[in-house]
């Protein structure tokens, strides 16, 4: 056999799962060649260290503990110190004189700066021919030229 189909197999001969016929030959040639011999080893010695980990004793009463010290947890978190008359009461009643005092802060500021602007003296009649340019110039006139 060779190297490449011996690795491939070596785990299920390591567990026994091969038949017979395989196991033999897969024994003969581990004893033929020295590097899939080594390997096998450390293949051995892995899967005893993974077997060793998988059985980990757990302390006894380690559900009780972890449960209890959760519930006390969610206990402690109840309790929750409320103030009636602060969420209430209070709260809205800063929320309002808060967006009054906006609201009047606005005002004020646009009003003072409303005072800034110099009259010009011209009233809206006189502005809104220059705002409408199209009475004193039609279209087609300006495409015409």
């Amino acid at each position: 056999m060779k190297c490449k189909t011996i690795h491939d197999r070596l785990i299920f001969f390591i567990e026994g799962e091969l038949p017979q016929q395989e196991m033999r030959e897969v024994a003969l040639h581990l004893d033929e060649c020295t590097e899939c011999a080594a390997f096998a080893e450390d293949m051995r010695r892995t899967l005893g260290i993974v077997e060793l980990e998988k059985n980990i004793q757990t302390a006894p009463y380690f559900y009780t503990r972890i449960k209890r010290r959760m519930e006390k947890q969610q206990e402690a978190e109840v309790v929750h110190v409320s103030f009636p008359l602060w969420e209430k009461v209070l709260q809205p009643a800063m929320f309002s004189v808060l967006l009054l005092a906006g609201i009047f802060t606005g005002i004020k500021i646009g009003d003072k700066a409303g005072s800034n602007i110099p009259e010009s003296g011209n009233t809206v009649t006189e502005i809104i021919p220059y705002l409408n340019e199209m009475e004193a110039e039609p279209l087609e006139m300006f495409l015409m030229k």
